[in-house]
């Protein structure tokens, strides 16, 4: 029964591109496609492709064509690519999220910016959720993958999501502006890098994800997903399946043990003595974004505050530092380990304006009694507060 859908479906869709290719209106056609089929394979819509070819159908250049095919096929075969995956399924929820994004390109391309900015900016708030995919995959998705010796998408994906990160800045600065003629400029380019990268995550990085990654990786991943969040309105169902609704474990209280060539077990101190738990409540609530980085140049420690500055998950511990941070801010990274481990600077600081907040970013260089480099420590702090500060205060202000 499945083979006579697929083939039906296969016939419509030759039928609506010969029809347009012959310059006949397709769209009761498109639209019947549309609610009929569910979803196709790359596979089917190759040779479909193929076969036009074959009969001589010149559809390559045709606009109306490729339109169809960004607007119809495309949904079509990232959703018999999402039916592979059980819900919850770290890929699929990636899957999920790129349909999500279509559907708000679909939406946002009916509003026109000159005539109503507002509902324009509604929809484009949707759309920069997307740093939460982002953030997903450099702090989860990556390091899995770089510990497979793939670290092609550290360096290279990475960029590409700082380069959609600067345009969609852009486009946020003309919509608080109200500037409706530059919003009309930037935003197409915008949406169409957006697009591209969809195309290569579902064409080549995750697939190949699929192929290196072990499925305890996968089951691992989802907790730290969840740390980061979701671009969804519902959260993901837990993954893998479970029964009954599990547990909810607070990071503080997460007490799974890395393989690290580290001590968890002492309590004495320099200056008194602390329990592992009492350490983990202080560096819970210190109210300062923490890393810790070894002499090896791993990650070996953050502290999970209710309000980081920087997201931070689990995937980054045992992670090369280098991989942590955007590419374009690598080079200063690695200066800073140079000049750390070779005794010549001990402190690096840094003011960012970030989210609207102004950050205060410090790097010292850890060494131990012997002047012996054993790391960096990485802290940082939203200072917007703070440096408004003026006078003294030696009272309460609670009442």
């Amino acid at each position: 029964m499945s083979e006579f859908i697929t083939n039906t479906s296969n016939e419509k869709l030759s039928n609506i591109i010969r029809t347009i290719c012959e310059g006949g209106n397709a769209d009761e056609l498109i639209h019947q496609f549309d609610n009929e089929c569910d979803d196709l394979s790359q596979e089917a819509v190759s040779e479909v492709f193929q076969s036009l070819g074959q009969e001589g159908v010149e559809f390559q250049n045709n606009p109306q064509v490729i339109d169809f095919y960004h607007q119809v096929i495309v949904n079509k075969v990232a959703a018999g690519i999402l039916n592979q995956f059980a819900p919850g399924h770290p890929v699929r929820v990636y899957l999920e999220e790129n349909a999500l994004l279509r559907s708000l390109f679909s939406e946002i391309g009916q509003i026109d910016p000159n005539q109503d900015l507002d509902g324009f900016n509604a929809v484009f708030q949707k759309i920069l959720t997307v740093e939460k995919h982002f953030v997903r995959k450099e702090n989860q998705l990556f390091p899995c993958l770089e510990r497979h010796g793939w670290d092609s998408p550290s360096k290279n994906m990475w960029a590409f999501h700082d380069d959609i990160r600067a345009r969609l800045k852009e486009v946020r600065i003309a919509l608080e502006q109200g500037d409706a003629t530059q919003v009309a400029q930037k935003f197409p380019s915008t949406r169409d890098e957006l697009v591209r990268l969809m195309a290569v995550e579902e064409e080549r990085l995750l697939p190949n994800a699929m192929n290196m990654l072990e499925e305890s990786e996968w089951e691992a991943m989802r907790t730290g997903d969840e740390e980061i969040g979701w671009m969804l309105d519902e959260t993901p169902p837990p993954y893998p399946p479970q029964s009954k609704e599990p547990e909810y474990v607070h990071p503080s209280e997460d007490t799974k043990k890395r393989e690290l060539d580290l001590s968890t077990e002492a309590s004495h101190y320099d200056e008194g003595y602390l329990t592992p738990e009492q350490v983990n409540m202080i560096f819970k609530f210190l109210p300062i974004d923490i890393t810790y980085v070894d002499e090896n140049d791993k990650v070996v420690f953050y502290n999970r505050g209710e309000e980081r500055v920087f997201p931070r998950s689990a995937g980054i511990i045992g992670r090369e530092v280098r991989y942590c941070h955007p590419p374009k801010s690598v080079d200063q990274v690695l200066r800073i380990l140079e000049e750390f481990k070779k005794g010549t600077q001990d402190v690096a600081d840094f003011r960012i304006h970030f989210k609207g907040r102004y950050i205060l970013i410090r790097y010292f260089a850890v060494r131990d009694q012997d002047k012996n480099y054993r790391g960096v420590l990485e802290m940082s702090q939203d200072i917007t507060d703070i440096k408004q500060l003026e006078g003294e205060q030696r009272l309460l202000d609670w009442d």
